[in-house]
């Protein structure tokens, strides 16, 4: 069955490490038959949360950028692919601020398959788990989330240093199993 699958890049490096781990993860995904977008967040303009409350009002966000088309896509999306650099043991910032943008529809996003990809220069593994878990805080507050694999890239900072690992396979893999 094909799904709807989008990818959320949060990479602001062009061919990043986990960027690239999501064009291998997209590959996967495409050749079992799944329509799979991709979202560089480096290229949508989104702006912080305000903390206005005009979404407890059950209005839209009176922000006029980027966030409301992307979470439109969140929202109709089978599975939603949530991919990050890792900084000082957390997601990218580009990644929070969509996060924490999606506040007005977060209800709206339920019953989704999750995968998360990060990496990151530490090579301690263990490491990673606050980025997953921050993640999660995410997910969990979601309707019938479905977290269905994670991708901990380790050791990995230079641009370029993910391709000859397996990592790249475990990418691939991930993704044709959709």
């Amino acid at each position: 069955m094909c799904k709807k699958v989008l990818v959320l890049s949060s990479s602001p490096r062009k061919g990043g490490n986990s960027d690239t781990l999501c064009d291998q993860f997209i590959k996967g995904a495409q050749e079992s038959g799944n329509d799979v977008e991709k979202i560089y967040l480096r290229n949508k303009r989104i702006n912080y949360c305000t903390g206005c409350g005009t979404c407890n009002l059950q209005k839209p966000c009176p922000q006029k950028d980027d966030a409301a088309e992307v979470i439109d896509k969140m929202v109709k999306a089978d599975v939603i692919v949530l991919a990050t650099p890792v900084y000082f043991y957390t997601m990218s910032a580009q990644m929070k601020t969509l996060i924490d943008r999606s506040c007005a529809r977060y209800t709206e996003i339920s019953n989704k398959d999750f995968y998360f990809i990060a990496t990151m220069a530490e090579t301690e593994a263990n490491r990673i788990e606050r980025t997953f878990e921050s993640l999660r805080g995410f997910t969990d507050c979601l309707e019938g989330p479905r977290e269905k694999g994670t991708i901990a890239a380790i050791g990995v900072w230079q641009k370029g240093e993910v391709s000859d690992k397996p990592y790249m396979q475990q990418a691939y893999e991930m993704g044709k199993a959709i």
